[in-house]
């Protein structure tokens, strides 16, 4: 309980106009401001360690892809995606992350079967691990401020829905670093779910004048297939039966049960609404939450007969587990990678690992500096 309400409140800091937040955000801003000099001195040694030759080269090109605020923005399934195109290329990826939580390393698993999925904090390690199973590139999941590890592409990702009026650091706003730390960037890929055309083009332009150098592209994450949470237990046995996988379409009309624990639960009711779902009740909890069985009783009390309970992808590897069977079923939908924008900008960040590949170095000394 304590974790949504501190949930709420920072969403209420962030991002609303009331007076109340604008007073709070204000009170913040000294805190901001020395944040963003730790963050400034930070990056100027890294700037000094690179320019020295100093930075951590990987044993395997990687790509990494990561962002400039906490949470939201879509970094499995677009990272997932990049592990599709290298493969897709003739290479053989692994996918290194820091394993926040108890959920990210297992979607992974399933939006990318077969791909070898390393939790690493150290992702220098992490890089020696995936080329130890074989790996010849890597893709890195959330990992723009993990400078210590070369890169050969940067990927850094804004969400379109999140976008504030003003950008504010921590912890008066949600950004880890200031919009001009983009130019280090190789791409930044705007993600979008519900946000608004206009919306899309005011982030481009306040991207475009941060780092104007930097190539931009757009994609949406749509709502992939409605499917039962149950069958991910037997996923890897076969094709699912009839019946537990549904258009996106099957939604509308339906009255529904939101259940999630992400980083942007509002983006995900709006995708529900835009598809049809009449959404009768909200349950959102922090990022990351791991449920509890009083939870869960709790949610299915919720749940009578007419109404349908969903969760994201994120969600369902941790609810699957403490769902009663007997209980109402619960159902997922997960996030597809539709390119609107800047496909060649994609291509060229993947292009880089392609061309580097044939590069290595000892896998010894990989000790902090």
């Amino acid at each position: 309980m304590a974790g949504r309400r501190a949930r709420a409140f920072a969403a209420y800091v962030w991002h609303s106009g009331a007076p109340g937040a604008v007073i709070i955000r204000a009170v913040l801003a000294p805190l901001s401001a020395l944040f963003g000099l730790i963050v400034a001195r930070r990056n100027a040694r890294f700037d000094v360690r690179g320019a020295r030759g100093r930075v951590v080269p990987p044993v395997i090109p990687a790509l990494s892809v990561g962002n400039l605020t906490v949470g939201g923005t879509g970094k499995t399934p677009v990272a997932s995606w990049f592990v599709g195109r290298l493969q897709a290329m003739g290479a053989s990826p692994a996918l290194v992350l820091r394993g926040y939580g108890d959920d990210e390393w297992r979607v992974h698993g399933l939006l990318t079967p077969g791909v070898p999925v390393v939790v690493a904090a150290d992702r220098a390690m992490g890089l020696v691990t995936a080329r130890s199973k074989h790996s010849d590139c890597a893709v890195l999941d959330d990992a723009f401020q993990h400078r210590r590890v070369g890169r050969v592409s940067d990927v850094v990702l804004v969400s379109a829905d999140a976008w504030p009026a003003k950008v504010h650091l921590l912890p008066a706003g949600p950004f880890r670093e200031p919009l001009t730390s983009l130019r280090r960037a190789t791409a930044v890929v705007i993600t979008v779910k519900a946000a608004s055309p206009g919306v899309v083009t005011a982030v481009r332009a306040a991207i475009s004048r941060a780092a104007p150098q930097v190539p931009i592209a757009v994609v949406r994450l749509a709502p992939d297939r409605i499917r039962l949470a149950a069958s991910l237990s037997v996923e890897a046995r076969g094709p699912r039966p009839a019946g537990l996988v549904h258009d996106i379409g099957w939604l509308r009309g339906r009255a529904v049960l939101l259940v999630s624990a992400i980083a942007d639960p509002a983006a995900f009711r709006a995708q529900m609404e835009a598809a049809g779902a009449d959404v009768r009740h909200d349950a959102a909890f922090p990022d990351h939450h791991d449920f509890s069985a009083a939870e869960i009783t709790a949610l299915l009390a919720q749940a009578e007969p007419s109404i349908t309970v969903l969760c994201t992808l994120k969600d369902a590897v941790k609810l699957v587990p403490l769902w009663p069977r007997a209980g109402a079923a619960l159902w997922y939908v997960s996030q597809t990678v539709v390119v609107e924008q800047g496909a060649e900008v994609l291509e060229q960040a993947v292009a880089r690992v392609l061309s580097a590949r044939g590069a290595t170095v000892p896998t010894a000394g990989f000790g902090r500096p």
